[in-house]
């Protein structure tokens, strides 16, 4: 039997801390919780659950217990799904059992995370859905909230989804405007090729045919076919068939996501998965004394 735990997404410890952190020394300031702090005993104990509202796909889950267990380290969180199931409106996440003030302190932070990172992940599952049978895959993009790229590009894997380049970094995205600003693609990637790493794909960015046979006259790995119509997009993969990988961006949504994986294409990237998903609404639920 697989080890269920064992097998689940997770994020590196340490970047789940440092986010939690982050977010309760914001919430907290330099005067604590001047809420729950005089109205709960320092020694009074709670427990409530993580509740869903709607239906979706769950992410977050080790941010909202860090959330609680970085206020009071001796807080129970029991799992009842974890990150990447799928949950209908009623479901209970998981339930929470410590001091109240953790609880209570804790409560926003949790959610905050929990429920933007399963929007996201609920985002994605709609769209991996669309292509199911089609052969092409969902990645996100650098459109991300500064400061949770990491968190959101888990989410979008949590979904079903794949991720595109974490930033700048890694891997080579020669767009519009380095051609340009280098006189042209042949400069770009000589430039690029000569002091890039071997280790580093690299993509071209193209607008039409004959800007994609041009980009094929060079050592690249991948091609972004932009904002092209799926009739456009269907003759780019077949000029590029076998050759480089094909990614397919620009004008995409639920209602046009299919159409363009009919086209063969291997990925399509989606901005709106990670700057414009709707948080999952969830709420944590206090469980009666006793």
């Amino acid at each position: 039997m697989t080890d269920r735990r064992a097998s689940r997404l997770e994020l590196p410890k340490l970047l789940v801390d440092q986010a939690v952190r982050t977010a309760l020394t914001e919430d907290l300031g330099l005067a604590g919780d001047v809420t729950t702090d005089p109205i709960i005993p320092t020694d009074a104990k709670g427990a409530a659950a993580i509740v869903a509202r709607e239906d979706g796909v769950v992410a977050g889950l080790d941010l909202a217990e860090a959330a609680f267990k970085t206020l009071d380290p001796e807080t129970r969180f029991t799992r009842i799904v974890e990150d990447g199931d799928r949950i209908k409106a009623g479901d209970t996440i998981a339930k929470v059992e410590g001091r109240t003030r953790a609880l209570l302190t804790g409560e926003r932070t949790a959610l905050n995370y929990f429920c933007h990172l399963s929007g996201i992940a609920t985002l994605t599952a709609a769209y991996v859905a669309k292509v199911e049978g089609a052969g092409a895959r969902i990645a996100c993009t650098r459109k991300t909230t500064p400061g949770l790229r990491a968190l959101e590009k888990y989410a979008v894997r949590c979904g079903g989804g794949v991720n595109h380049r974490f930033g700048l970094y890694d891997a080579v995205l020669v767009k519009d405007n380095h051609i340009a600003a280098a006189g042209g693609l042949a400069a770009a990637i000589e430039r690029v090729r000569a002091q890039g790493s071997h280790m580093v794909k690299v993509e071209v960015e193209v607008d039409t045919l004959d800007q994609l046979k041009e980009a094929l006259r060079f050592p690249i790995d991948a091609v972004l076919l932009d904002n092209m119509d799926p009739a456009t997009l269907k003759k780019a993969v077949g000029i590029a068939h076998g050759k480089v990988i094909t990614e397919a961006s620009g004008g995409v949504n639920l209602e046009t996501v299919a159409d363009i994986a009919a086209t063969g294409v291997d990925l399509i990237s989606v901005g709106a998965l990670t700057h414009s998903a709707r948080s999952l609404d969830s709420s944590l639920d206090w469980a009666p004394p006793g």
